[in-house]
Parts: C-alpha cells; sequence; structure tokens
C-alpha cells in the first residue's frame, strides 16, 4: 500500500542545488540514495526522485533562481489552487504557480507573512515521500520563527493544524492524521508510541516550531539516521560542515551545511530507557 497524505500534513521535500550532480554524490553517500530522472527524455529541465531500498524519499533539482539551497517542504492540499489563494488572502505570499509539475501533481512556491517559504503539493500521481521516518529518509520539518504565534494565526486556518505548547518544544499536529496512519500504511502506531512514552495526541503531530535564532525565518529539515556521529563525520568527509551538535532526552543531534549550502539536521532517535 502506497503512503498518502491528507491535506495540511507535510507530504514531500526537495532542494534546488546549483550543481545537482554535486548533491547527488553528496546525498547519495550520506544517505544511501539512488536517483532516478523524473523528466521524459527530451524535455527541459531535470528532477531527480531519490530513492532508499526502491521507496521514494524526496527530490534534487537545479537552481532556478528560487533563493538560496535549501530544503523545501511541500504540505500536501485538496487543492493547490484554493489554498493558493487562501495564502494571499491571510496575508501571505504566492511566489510561483500555481502551476502543474507535469502528470506528477500540481504545486505552488508560497511563503508566509515573516517570509518563510513552503510549497503546496496537490498530488497526482506522485503521492509524497514513501519512506519516513527511518535512517536515511525525511523525519519531519519545523517552522524556525521569530514570530510563533504564526503557526495559529496564519498556519492554522490553512491546513486545519492545532498548535500545542508540549513545554519542551511546540507540536503541530493534524487531527485524524493518526486514524490515517493506522488504517492505511501503520497499524502499530499507537502501541509503538506508547511504548516510547511518546506524549498524547503524537500520533496526529506533522511538524513542530522552534525558534529562529540569528537567521530569517523558514522551514527545516530533519533526517532521521543510526548513528549521529558516524552521520555527521561522513557529511564532512562529503564535503559539508558541522555547524552544532545537541544532544537532548530524546534525540542526538547535528546541524549540518551541505557542500552547497543547504543546511538541514541529523537526528538519531534515543528514547529514554532505550
Amino acid at each position: 500500500m502506497q503512503r498518502t497524505y491528507p491535506h495540511g500534513v507535510p507530504c514531500w521535500i526537495d532542494s534546488e542545488q546549483p550543481d545537482t550532480g554535486a548533491a547527488r554524490e553528496f546525498y547519495g553517500g550520506l544517505f544511501g540514495w539512488s536517483f532516478e530522472e523524473a523528466m521524459p527524455p527530451g524535455a527541459p529541465g531535470s528532477y531527480l526522485i531519490a530513492s532508499l531500498d526502491g521507496r521514494d524519499v524526496g527530490g534534487i533539482a537545479p537552481d532556478e533562481g528560487n533563493g538560496p539551497p535549501a530544503w523545501n517542504t511541500y504540505v500536501a492540499v485538496d487543492s493547490t489552487d484554493e489554498t493558493a489563494a487562501a495564502v494571499s488572502a491571510a496575508g501571505g505570499t504566492v511566489l510561483v504557480g500555481p502551476m502543474d509539475a507535469g502528470p506528477g501533481g500540481r504545486y505552488a512556491i508560497c511563503a508566509d507573512p515573516r517570509g518563510a517559504r513552503f510549497r503546496l503539493w496537490q498530488a497526482y500521481r506522485r503521492l509524497g515521500a514513501q519512506a519516513v521516518n527511518e535512517p536515511g529518509t525525511w523525519n519531519f520539518s519545523d517552522l524556525r520563527t521569530s514570530e510563533p504565534d504564526l503557526a495559529r494565526t496564519f498556519y492554522a486556518p490553512l491546513f486545519g493544524w492545532e498548535v500545542e505548547d508540549m513545554g519542551f518544544a511546540t507540536m503541530l499536529r493534524r487531527p485524524g492524521y493518526g486514524d490515517h496512519l493506522e488504517a492505511t500504511v501503520d497499524p502499530g502506531i499507537r502501541t509503538r508510541q506508547e511504548g516510547v512514552s511518546a506524549p498524547p495526541g503524537f500520533e496526529d503531530a506533522i511538524a513542530w516550531v522552534a525558534p529562529a535564532d540569528d537567521g530569517p525565518d523558514r522551514w527545516h529539515v530533519t533526517f532521521a539516521v543510526a548513528d549521529r556521529d558516524e552521520a555527521a563525520a561522513t557529511a564532512e568527509r562529503l564535503g559539508g560542515s558541522i555547524l552544532a551538535s545537541e544532544d537532548t532526552p530524546w534525540t542526538r543531534t547535528a546541524h549540518v551545511r551541505d557542500p552547497q549550502g543547504a543546511e538541514l539536521t541529523l537526528s538519531q532517535f534515543t528514547p529514554p530507557g532505550g
């Protein structure tokens, strides 16, 4: 069964890079990804679908002037056109689109009122990432912002999110997503989360809110790894830079800048008592 994403759930990630060959070498070496060209023969442009064990995990595309190299987060929507109109009405900006990405789906590039960029995705043939939350795949995205109330005032009405202060972090939930997962690709989700004493409602978690620190407001992407130190060493060997590391009761993380400037986090899950 393929993984599907209801409206309001982040569903895909990609990165536009000046040198897609170099990006392919870096991320292939770091995560063990394979790549396949999604554009048909003779079509202009390129879009590489990255996969792990035959399952789609993300994309790499040439730099098209949509900002400095970064990892982009796409949110699944029922209608790209309707949601893009709602973005504008709520004080955000539609920077590109809406437009079709061939037979794969329909997208738009947007920015919230603080300038953090995100993308909308109405799936046709490409339903979204098929491998997540395992080593070498997308773990989650978080909104890094100097105005955390935007999660309630801007994003929640667009995507049906609930915002919950957990004390140690702010969780974004899409009510009913846990039910969707349980009925489709992850029937054991609640039992597994009970086993690690996950917070109530964690089955509906779809993203997090974190401080922007000294940088601009942005959406930031975290990848799961089996061993933080080993993955960080591999990133450095492949030309990346380690900007910071942190150990928490639940994770061991490394903040990485890839050779072309895109930033990401590597996260090893280390639950209490695990």
